[in-house]
């Protein structure tokens, strides 16, 4: 299945900006069946220095910085991208592995997942809480399969929390969520991370898109769609596998990964700071587009 991704982002500036440093990932990941077919991204006006590196979790990402007066800046990301399924998904589907055997492996600080365990930790929006612990412990029965109790949490999060789009901000707590019963994707997959952080397990933040479709006899509108998050869990033998508590479903053709982190605060697609005395608005379009 193949993606045509195009993602605009517009700053206007109420007084004039003399300096920005800027950081950008909307770049998607290439993994195996799925692969970043080519990808460019735009600024207006052109800034004074650019360059890309590849940050701590492999993630390709942009900085930027301009040292000319500006009133409005504009970075548009456009990407082809090609899906070929998750087969993980099913590999972990018959995977007789338990979660309390994979809770005790990790604590035990295993040579083999070093580079796991760290997302084992709290980060800067997946805190240690009793609260969210409780919250999912009826999905992890003592002889619940690490697949069993991941799908089960998935489906609680999506039952009791409601979709709200502009309910919360990317700070708000996950507690303020569970407590509400509200949020945007982002705070269903923090959610679901810190329920599994908190019963010892290891999972990690995915950014990136997802196809929407209208509704039955309406046209998609241009620029309706949106980034989403979802939800990566680490199971032996198999590698990471992925779950989306906003849908209750597995991404397989449709979810398109730009980037991997703790939290959103890693993978955050435009973050930065200006100097300017005046306020700022913000607007943002997103077109995924199947090709094929």
């Amino acid at each position: 299945m193949r993606y045509k991704v195009k993602h605009v982002t517009e700053y206007t500036y109420q007084d004039p900006v003399s300096l920005c440093h800027n950081r950008v990932c909307l770049t998607p990941l290439n993994l195996p069946q799925h692969t970043c077919i080519s990808s460019q991204i735009k600024i207006q006006p052109p800034p004074d220095d650019l360059t890309y590196r590849k940050d701590f979790f492999g993630n390709t990402v942009l900085f930027f910085s301009s040292y000319t007066d500006h009133d409005h800046l504009e970075i548009v990301s456009e990407s082809e991208v090609n899906l070929e399924g998750r087969p993980n998904a099913d590999r972990a589907l018959d995977s007789p592995v338990l979660w309390k055997d994979m809770q005790q492996r990790l604590a035990s600080q295993d040579d083999e997942l070093f580079d796991i365990i760290q997302y084992t930790l709290p980060s800067t929006y997946i805190p240690y809480s009793e609260e969210i612990k409780k919250f999912s412990e009826d999905c992890f029965a003592e002889d619940a399969t690490l697949w069993s109790a991941c799908h089960a949490l998935m489906q609680k999060i999506y039952k009791n929390i409601e979709f709200k789009p502009g309910f919360t901000t990317i700070n708000t707590p996950v507690e303020f969520v569970v407590k509400a019963k509200k949020g945007v994707c982002q705070d269903f997959a923090h959610l679901m991370i810190s329920c599994l952080r908190n019963m010892g397990l290891a999972a990690r933040y995915v950014s990136g898109y997802i196809e929407t479709l209208p509704p039955p006899g309406k046209e998609k509108l241009v620029g309706s769609d949106a980034s989403h998050a979802w939800v990566s869990v680490y199971f032996p033998s198999i590698g990471w596998v992925e779950f989306d508590p906003t849908n209750n479903l597995l991404p397989t053709y449709n979810h398109i990964t730009v980037a991997f982190g703790r939290d959103y605060h890693d993978v955050a697609p435009i973050k930065g700071i200006v100097f300017s005395s005046g306020k700022q608005n913000l607007s943002v379009k997103v077109d995924v587009t199947r090709l094929d």
